[in-house]
């Protein structure tokens, strides 16, 4: 099979508009394998449409490189092209003197040829300097092809790739004018996951007018040729390979409220011996199970529908009072809050509007806050439902969780936010709340300890 790289020269340059019409222009006649680089959860749902097989994420800040190489190359089982989305720009990463969490060390891990999208508005010859500095920041990284985006016309894109061909030695593969379909609708926390736009009917259009009008300014025989030649190891055995036992039974709330999973958590748990059912907290009655994970998502969009759902709201609360184990990140620690409160202006809202949510934990969630966004490391309490390990993980809110002060707390952070005063991971019986998102992969010890739980009877 063939893989390569997808990456940008900074935030906003357009690699992932350009990546989706890649992924879907190649899956007509290949089966294409998405991965997006970094902790998230909406590029990957637009990938996994259009490429027809679920998007993996590949983070070295949180995954060794070995846990890099295995999701990869499970990942690829079956396909023809591997096709990795990277995050921000090339070298943007945890830390200002590593590129621990950057696109770049996922490059050199799986050692990929890359493509650079550059955004060229309103420069030519200095797009050379550009690319040339790029290529020279880390000879490990190698820059096989590049992408202008943003061009004006053609003696723009003739300048701009006659320098850059000339002075890097690098191919310009496609030249892309400005294109107001190219911006896919936005959101307060980035692009409208695609479960929830493709529900209002436009999106698919959108991502094919997209296709098209990208496909016209890329070439794709030369975008393939530069694509490099693997071979994933094949016979051997990775922590995803099915258990044949299922032995205990896990419901997943999986909607329009909730959908921020990683795809890697549906392999993992059945491969920890876990029957896994989904439900949805906006439309369904909570089905019987063992034990409960609550992803992250948008419910502050569905509040209307999730209180309305009474019966739903009372039996979250009832199986966690009874010692049921459930699990929720972010927006399922919001659900799990006593209301949420909309505060006045938010999405032009005259007042303030409370809605009751859960109420497993005493207090409330208020929104919008301030905006946070960073990794997160810590360690978390040998008595926690996820018993004692240390991690590291991902916060992504525009929200504020207040609980009551004699709420206790499984996860110290060393970084990162949380709930409060570095500290995350709200406890209530085997209840656990928090705003951390954790890769399953890299935090297996702990899921596999939450499944045990489960299993445990009261």
């Amino acid at each position: 099979m063939k893989a390569i790289l997808i990456t940008g020269d900074r935030s906003g340059s357009g690699k992932t508009s350009i990546t989706l019409a890649l992924a879907a222009l190649l899956s007509k006649n290949n089966r294409v394998q998405t991965f997006k680089v970094g902790m998230d959860y909406i590029d990957p749902s637009y990938l996994a449409a259009v490429s027809g097989r679920p998007c993996r994420n590949l983070d070295s800040f949180t995954l060794s490189d070995h846990q890099i190489r295995q999701i990869f190359n499970f990942g690829c089982r079956g396909a023809d092209i591997a096709l990795v989305e990277g995050v921000r720009g090339l070298y943007e990463g945890a830390e200002a003197l590593s590129d621990v969490g950057s696109t770049a060390s996922i490059a050199k891990t799986l050692s990929l040829p890359v493509v650079l999208v550059v955004s060229a508005q309103s420069i030519t010859r200095s797009a050379a300097a550009l690319v040339k500095g790029f290529a020279a920041f880390d000879p490990d990284v190698t820059i096989a092809g590049v992408i202008l985006n943003n061009v004006k016309g053609g003696s723009h894109t003739k300048k701009a790739s006659t320098a850059i061909e000339h002075y890097c030695n690098v191919p310009v593969i496609g030249a892309i004018p400005r294109m107001e379909e190219m911006h896919l609708t936005m959101r307060h926390l980035g692009l409208v996951p695609y479960r929830e736009g493709s529900a209002h009917g436009d999106f698919d259009a959108r991502i094919a007018s997209i296709t098209e009008s990208i496909g016209n300014y890329v070439d794709l025989d030369r975008l393939q040729s530069l694509m490099k030649d693997i071979t994933p190891p094949s016979g051997k055995t990775t922590p995803f390979d099915k258990n044949p036992s299922r032995d205990v039974r896990v419901g997943v709330a999986l909607d329009e409220a909730f959908n921020f999973y990683y795809a890697d958590l549906f392999d993992l748990l059945p491969a920890l011996g876990a029957e896994v059912i989904t439900f949805s907290p906006v439309h369904d009655r909570l089905p019987e199970a063992d034990g409960y994970i609550f992803g992250g998502g948008y419910p502050e969009l569905f509040l209307q529908g999730l209180e309305s759902n009474g019966s739903m709201r009372e039996a979250v609360r009832e199986v966690s009072r009874n010692g049921i184990p459930v699990y929720a990140e972010c927006g399922g620690l919001m659900y799990l809050t006593d209301r949420m409160t909309l505060k006045k202006g938010w999405q032009g809202a005259e007042r303030d509007s409370s809605f009751e949510m859960c109420g497993v934990f005493c207090g409330e969630t208020r929104m919008p806050e301030k905006r946070v966004v960073s990794y997160v490391a810590g360690m978390s309490s040998a008595d926690s439902p996820v018993g004692r390990a240390s991690f590291k993980g991902h916060e992504f809110h525009y929200s504020d969780v207040t609980l009551d002060p004699s709420t206790r707390y499984a996860y110290r952070l060393s970084r990162g936010i949380g709930i409060r005063d570095n500290l995350d991971g709200a406890v209530t019986d085997r209840t656990l709340g928090s705003y951390t998102h954790l890769h399953p992969l890299a935090s297996r010890g702990m899921i596999q300890h939450f499944l045990e739980n489960c299993r445990k009877k009261n």
